[in-house]
């Protein structure tokens, strides 16, 4: 089973809308598919992103809430006890990776590739929703 940290754009991007690989890939947690690696400072990434009036995202703040709990239950807690930032050129990046790292996770999963350039060295690929669906078989 692939280890994976979801980055807040394929949240998003899946909450917005049923169509697409993001929408597919949240439907897929909790299936026993992937290990999903949370952090503290993710999930309050994930819900100031996704309650911000400008996101375009269609749920309430309460229903954000319910979708964090729920990722929040089918995915594995993980305390980051070092920082090395920087290492990309955004911290609310490094902290994907931070979290990737310390999970021991194989994939962080965005659509801001290029944001994520020079991971490998930490034995972690940035992919696309759809490469995860694809290479597990679910596309």
């Amino acid at each position: 089973m692939s280890k994976i940290v979801i980055d807040t754009n394929v949240i998003l991007s899946g909450l917005r809308s049923n169509l697409g690989a993001s929408y597919l890939l949240l439907k897929e947690l909790g299936k026993g598919k992937f290990i999903v690696n949370l952090s503290v400072p993710l999930v309050f990434e994930y819900e100031s992103a996704l309650c911000r009036a400008d996101a375009g995202c269609p749920l309430s703040v309460e229903e954000v809430r319910d979708v964090l709990d729920y990722l929040c239950i089918v995915s594995v807690p993980h305390e980051i006890h070092y920082l090395w930032r920087p290492f990309l050129s955004d911290p609310k990046d490094d902290m994907v990776l931070e979290l990737a790292v310390a999970s021991g996770s194989e994939f962080i999963v965005t659509y801001n590739l290029k944001d994520f350039q020079g991971i490998g060295c930490f034995g972690v690929k940035a992919v696309t929703p759809r490469y995860l669906l694809q290479k597990k078989g679910i596309l």
